[in-house]
């Protein structure tokens, strides 16, 4: 069975720090690059960091520095260690293949930066 689910959203002030998690089940990601993706209203959903399955990361421009991405496979799970937030990362955030993500969406996780 195919399922993404995130967590680790809230409401923060500018400059604080959220960490994400993504559990997934189905053996299309067991070993995939996975990725975090994010949505802000009326935007297009952006792929901001990616890993693979042997642990290499790649950055968006716009969180590099301040984002980790990071996974344990024997958990399937991925995580996206957010640090110094700013008001133009509120979106919601949702974690797939990358950098071709699959037509399964999880529900996603609300962060809210507040300036």
């Amino acid at each position: 069975q195919v399922q993404l689910v995130e967590s680790g959203g809230g409401l923060v002030s500018a400059g604080g720090s959220l960490r994400l998690s993504c559990i997934f089940s189905g053996s299309i990601f067991r070993f995939a690059t996975m990725g975090w993706y994010r949505q802000a209203p009326g935007k297009q959903r952006d792929l901001v960091a990616r890993i693979t399955f042997g642990g290499g990361p790649n950055y968006a421009d716009s969180v590099k520095g301040r984002f980790t991405i990071s996974r344990d496979s024997a958990k399937n799970t991925v995580y996206l260690q957010m640090n110094s937030l700013k008001p133009e990362d509120t979106a919601v955030y949702y974690c797939n293949s990358a950098p071709v993500p699959r037509d399964y969406w999880g529900q996603g996780t609300q962060v809210t930066v507040s300036s």
